[in-house]
């Protein structure tokens, strides 16, 4: 009987990772609602209508330091890219939007590489990994994306920050590592250019 109990914490754990991730996929793909963290929390305000969200300087929490096995094999981590913009882009290679934007993030990545600007995907959800690397060939993705079917990396961002709110998300982190901006659904190149801008410029300042 106690045996069999033990695992019953890791099963649990990996239950609730599940559901959460399943939950935040649900937001983002089946209907426009939001698992709070908007404009109305301290410390940053929307830009350009509700999808739109950045934190001045001086502002802003800390991201995250997400990690873990990229769809190529390698390992990425978070704080590697200390000292450039990070672009993390929350993606699922069942997600229309995902791959209505994918091209879009693709070109803004490439406009961008030589200003100091990473682009990293989160990819979630996609519980074959073999759909994952399909997707990114077919819509010409060249930057690293972490497998996390789980969704346990999205976890690890705090509630009322700038966090995943749906899928796909794509969030702005500043060369400090600290969450600069955030759009919530799909996005566009103009969209993204307006609140990647002011993060790049600010080493200018």
């Amino acid at each position: 009987m106690s045996a069999m109990a033990r695992p019953r914490p890791r099963v649990a754990a990996a239950a609730a990772a599940t559901a959460a991730a399943a939950a935040l996929a649900l937001t983002g793909c089946s209907s426009s609602g939001s698992s709070g963290g908007g404009a109305g929390q301290v410390g940053f305000v929307t830009v350009k209508g509700t999808n739109l969200s950045k934190a001045d300087a001086g502002r802003r929490g800390a991201a995250p330091d997400i990690s873990g096995e990229t769809l190529e094999g390698a390992q990425a981590r978070l704080s590697d890219y200390r000292g450039k913009v990070v672009v993390l882009n929350v993606w699922g290679s069942w997600c229309g939007p995902c791959r209505a934007e994918a091209k879009s993030l693709q070109t803004v990545s490439e406009k961008y590489k030589d200003q100091g600007v990473q682009f990293l995907g989160i990819n979630t959800r996609d519980t074959e990994r073999n759909n994952a690397v399909r997707f990114e060939q077919e819509q010409g993705v060249t930057y690293p994306s972490i497998f996390d079917p789980a969704g346990t990396q999205l976890l690890k961002f705090a509630k009322g920050s700038l966090n995943p709110q749906s899928i796909p998300t794509t969030l702005i982190v500043d060369r400090d590592g600290k969450l600069a901006a955030r759009a919530v659904g799909g996005t566009t190149e103009d969209a993204l250019e307006s609140i990647l801008q002011p993060v790049v410029a600010e080493q200018k300042q």
